[in-house]
């Protein structure tokens, strides 16, 4: 995952999609769950400073995860977007 603007799935092939999330599972195995929230957090400010990352691809990533949290996750993760934004 090269930023986050990458990480979509369409245009891709299911296969594509499939090599592309384990990637990012094997490159994050071992960490706890904030260490991977913290990184996924400073790679997404990275790229609203850096101009990036917009608020329509914020949205796709929360699409794209939001269903596979339990409610308190998926309520951490937005306010997580909420902070983004204001960025």
């Amino acid at each position: 995952m090269g930023d986050f603007a990458s990480f979509t799935p369409s245009g891709k092939s299911d296969d594509a999609w499939k090599r592309e999330a384990e990637d990012i599972v094997r490159a994050y195995a071992g960490k706890s769950e904030g260490e991977l929230v913290e990184a996924i957090y400073r790679r997404a400010v990275e790229g609203r400073r850096a101009g990036t990352l917009t608020d329509e691809q914020i949205d796709v990533f929360y699409a794209q995860f939001a269903p596979m949290l339990n409610a308190v996750k998926r309520k951490r993760l937005e306010k997580i977007i909420a902070e983004l934004k204001k960025l």
